[in-house]
C-alpha cells in the first residue's frame, strides 16, 4: 500500500485526485493541504511515500516546499517520503528549478489518472519518473551540458584557470535566463529591477534567484555574486 498526501491549492482537482485514487488498488490518501505551510507541517507529521505536490500553491511555491523538506530531509527527516511536482508548466525554467530544489519526480495535471498512478508507483520505488511532455526539456540541457563539456583543450585550460581558489564547478548548467538573471544580481539590481529589465514577475525573478543560488551553492546573493565573478560566470 503506498501512502499518498496532496498538498494542492485547487478545490476541484484536489477532491478528484484523491476520490480517483482511493478508487485504486494499492493507494492510500492519508492526508491533503491546500497551501505550503499546513502541507509541509502535513508532510513531517504523516511522513508518506509519496507527496504529490502543485508548484502553484497560494503562500509560496511547490519549489520552495520542496526546497525546504529536501532540507529538514538532509538533516534526517522523513528520510522515504519522496516529492511528486505536479503542475501544468513545462518551461525549462520551471522543469530544471523543480529538480534542483530535490524533487524526485516531474508530472503534468493533464496526465491520466493511470499515467499518475505510474509515477506515483514509480516514485515510490525509488525512481524519477518525468512526464514524456517535459522530457524532451530535461534532454535539452543535458545535451546543451554535454556539448559545454566537448571544449577544445586550449578552451577547457581557460575555463580551469578562471575558477576561484575552491575549483568551484557548478553542479547544474545555468540556463540562458538565469545567466540573464545573474548578471543583472551583480549589477546589483533588485527582484523588482530585474523583473522590469526582462519584463517577467517579480515571483518568476524569485523562482531563478533562488535557482541560481541552488545551483551555486551559494547561501545569499552577495555570495553568488561573488562565486560568478570569480569563476567567470559573469565578466
Amino acid at each position: 500500500m503506498i501512502r499518498v498526501i496532496l498538498i494542492e491549492d485547487h478545490d476541484l482537482t484536489r477532491v478528484g485526485i484523491r476520490a480517483a485514487l482511493q478508487q485504486r488498488e494499492g493507494f492510500e490518501v492519508i492526508g491533503d493541504a491546500r497551501d505550503a505551510k499546513s502541507g509541509l507541517r502535513l508532510l513531517k507529521t504523516t511522513q508518506p511515500d509519496v507527496a504529490i505536490v502543485d508548484i502553484g500553491l497560494p503562500d509560496s511555491t511547490g519549489i520552495d516546499l520542496t526546497q525546504q523538506f529536501k532540507q529538514a530531509q538532509a538533516a534526517g527527516e522523513n528520510p522515504n517520503t519522496k516529492i511528486l511536482i505536479m503542475t501544468m508548466q513545462d518551461s525549462e525554467d520551471t522543469v530544471l528549478a523543480a529538480f534542483a530544489a530535490g524533487a524526485d519526480s516531474y508530472c503534468m495535471k493533464d496526465a491520466s489518472i493511470d499515467k499518475l498512478a505510474q509515477a506515483i508507483q514509480t516514485t515510490a520505488g525509488g525512481n524519477a519518473w518525468i512526464d514524456p511532455a517535459i522530457a524532451r526539456v530535461v534532454l535539452h540541457q543535458t545535451q546543451k551540458a554535454y556539448t559545454s563539456n566537448q571544449q577544445s583543450p586550449e578552451a577547457a585550460t581557460i575555463s580551469i584557470n578562471r575558477l576561484s581558489d575552491e575549483d568551484f564547478i557548478p553542479a547544474y548548467p545555468l540556463t540562458e535566463r538565469e545567466l540573464e538573471v545573474l548578471k543583472l544580481i551583480v549589477d546589483g539590481c533588485s527582484n523588482a529591477q530585474i523583473a522590469e529589465k526582462l519584463y517577467i514577475t517579480v515571483g518568476t525573478v524569485k523562482t531563478h534567484v533562488r535557482n541560481i543560488l541552488n545551483k551555486l551553492c551559494a547561501d545569499d546573493r552577495t555570495q553568488v555574486a561573488v562565486r560568478a565573478l570569480r569563476t567567470g560566470l559573469v565578466q
